[in-house]
């Protein structure tokens, strides 16, 4: 009996620590998956801010291959973030990348319902703090394309989508209520019929190490809904160059032009600087405008199979029609970090912090963000 319950405490005690270790090695292992199969990776979503309170939720990625066989297949992927706070906002993103076998067709999708605060600073290119209002933000938010090849690495797309969204003032007074410029305020519906072109020759959709990647699209949106409802187009421009410099080490360009056409924009239909993938370290919506520009460079080192630093600079704007100048570009520039989770597809948990600019009487602007797969 004792010889018995001397075996039972070594396996409790041992037991944990052989899966540990096993843990470990698969975490720290450099050996790269070759089996082509599909891969599940999930993250919490927590955090917490005086507008929302405590924020909980999950966010996934899953990802597949179509025809596993076909090496030259690239991998599908599907994401998902479901997030609750205290003070009964709410976030459901879908989101879906998918590639059907040899490459012939091209499918991509969101959906999305969201309630949540956001703070409003004005339009144009220099607002400022003290301006801030605070609005609740409720949205829906539908996006299907379909594009398929003809010529080799080019791709011809349809696309529509529908956006509804609903605002409410938590600040009486503010410039939300008060700007004579903006159209909208309490919100409005906007259905796009589109077409696309894209160009790709990246070695991967996921991590790619050299290849160019361009894609032009163009969305219209007739006269649905009547009234004071957006009619009007909106032109997407994102171009996108990678070069292998060493066996681990990559160089990235991106460019990005987004521009709305229409007369008496909607503000919520503006493009806006910043977020977790082009211009790192503005908060959303702080600029605003009827056009976007920027541009970034990221230099990643993947020092193992499972791990890889990177850094990154950049710089943009939001400009109106007629009004382009390069005179007052925001900067950015920040590095991050790099956790690959399926080292075959390049698939990785990303950890960054972006640095913006600083205004006179203002704390410089940054952000962290923690996102699943690269910024591009």
């Amino acid at each position: 009996m004792k010889k018995f319950l001397i075996l039972l405490l070594l396996t409790i005690l041992v037991n944990p620590l052989l899966a540990q270790k096993k843990l470990i090695q698969k975490l720290l292992s450099n050996e790269k998956d070759t089996t082509r199969k599909a891969s599940f990776m999930p993250i919490p979503v927590l955090g917490y801010a005086q507008e929302t309170g405590f924020e909980f939720g999950l966010g996934a990625l899953y990802s597949f291959y179509m025809d596993r066989k076909d090496t030259t297949n690239r991998s599908s992927n599907f994401s998902g973030t479901a997030s609750y706070s205290t003070k009964k906002t709410y976030n459901l993103t879908l989101k879906g990348d998918a590639w059907t076998p040899g490459n012939k067709y091209h499918f991509i999708g969101e959906l999305k319902f969201r309630k949540t605060p956001f703070n409003f600073y004005g339009l144009g290119n220099n607002t400022n703090q003290k301006d801030e209002d605070r609005l609740v933000q409720q949205l829906m938010k539908i996006q299907l394309d379909a594009e398929k090849t003809f010529i080799k690495n080019a791709y011809t797309g349809l696309s529509i989508g529908f956006e509804d969204y609903n605002f409410t003032d938590k600040v009486a007074g503010g410039i939300y209520s008060t700007s004579p410029i903006l159209y909208d305020r309490a919100g409005g519906s906007v259905l796009y019929l589109g077409v696309s072109q894209s160009y790709d020759t990246r070695n991967s959709n996921n991590y790619p190490t050299k290849g160019f990647f361009g894609r032009v699209t163009y969305q219209y949106a007739p006269d649905i809904y009547g009234g004071s409802n957006f009619t009007g187009s909106q032109v997407k421009v994102n171009v996108r160059n990678f070069w292998s410099l060493a066996p681990k080490v990559v160089l990235g360009v991106q460019g990005l032009y987004h521009t709305v056409q229409g007369d008496k924009t909607p503000f919520y239909l503006l493009p806006q600087l910043g977020n977790d993938e082009m211009m790192r370290g503005y908060y959303t919506g702080r600029y605003r405008d009827e056009n976007l520009l920027a541009a970034q460079a990221e230099l990643r080192y993947r020092f193992m199979n499972r791990f890889g630093i990177v850094a990154f600079a950049g710089g943009g704007k939001v400009f109106a029609n007629g009004n382009f100048s390069l005179h007052d570009l925001k900067p950015d520039y920040g590095f991050g970090g790099r956790y690959f989770f399926d080292t075959a597809k390049g698939l990785s948990v990303r950890l960054d912090y972006g640095v913006g600019e600083k205004k006179a009487d203002e704390k410089r602007q940054s952000g962290m963000y923690i996102s699943l797969a690269e910024a591009f």
